[in-house]
C-alpha cells in the first residue's frame, strides 16, 4: 500500500474518531453560525436520535481506518456522513467547506486505492458474474 494511502487513512480516522467522540463527550463546542437556517439544522439534528447515531458511526468508521481493518466498509459508512457535511456547508454555512473538503479528498485518495475492494458494487450485471464465479 502507498504511504499516501496510509496517511491518508489515518488522517481521516483520527479525524472521525475525534469527531464522533466530541458528539458523546462535548468537548468541542459548536461553532457559532451566521445563517440561521444552519443554526436551526444544526439545532434539530443535535437534539435528535441521528445525532448519536451519526456520531457513532462516526467513531466506529474511524477506529476500523485506524486499525486498517475493513476499511473498504469504513468508507461507504463514511461516504453519506460526508456528501452531507460537504452538502450543509456549501449550501448552508460556507466556513467549514475546506475542512469538509479535505475529509471528502481523503476519502476518494483513500477509495481510489481499495477500487478493487468495490468493482463488483459498480457492475452493472453483478449477478451475472457471481454465477460465472467459480465455486469456492
Amino acid at each position: 500500500m502507498s504511504k499516501t494511502i496510509l496517511v491518508a487513512r489515518v488522517l481521516l480516522g483520527l479525524a472521525f474518531v475525534v469527531f464522533g467522540l466530541n458528539g458523546f463527550l462535548h468537548f468541542f463546542a459548536p461553532p457559532p453560525s451566521a445563517n440561521p437556517e444552519a443554526a436551526a439544522l444544526g439545532g434539530a439534528l443535535a437534539g435528535s436520535y441521528i445525532f448519536t447515531l451519526m456520531s457513532a458511526t462516526e467513531l466506529v468508521a474511524g477506529v476500523l481506518l485506524l486499525a486498517g481493518r475493513f476499511v473498504p466498509l469504513a468508507l461507504l459508512l463514511l461516504a453519506p456522513i460526508l456528501v452531507n457535511i460537504v452538502g450543509f456547508h456549501l449550501a448552508l454555512d460556507r466556513v467549514g467547506t475546506g475542512l469538509g473538503a479535505f475529509l471528502l479528498v481523503l476519502e476518494l485518495v483513500i477509495a481510489w486505492g481499495y477500487r478493487d475492494a468495490f468493482k463488483m458494487m459498480i457492475d452493472a450485471r453483478p449477478a451475472r458474474r457471481l454465477q460465472d464465479a467459480p465455486a469456492s
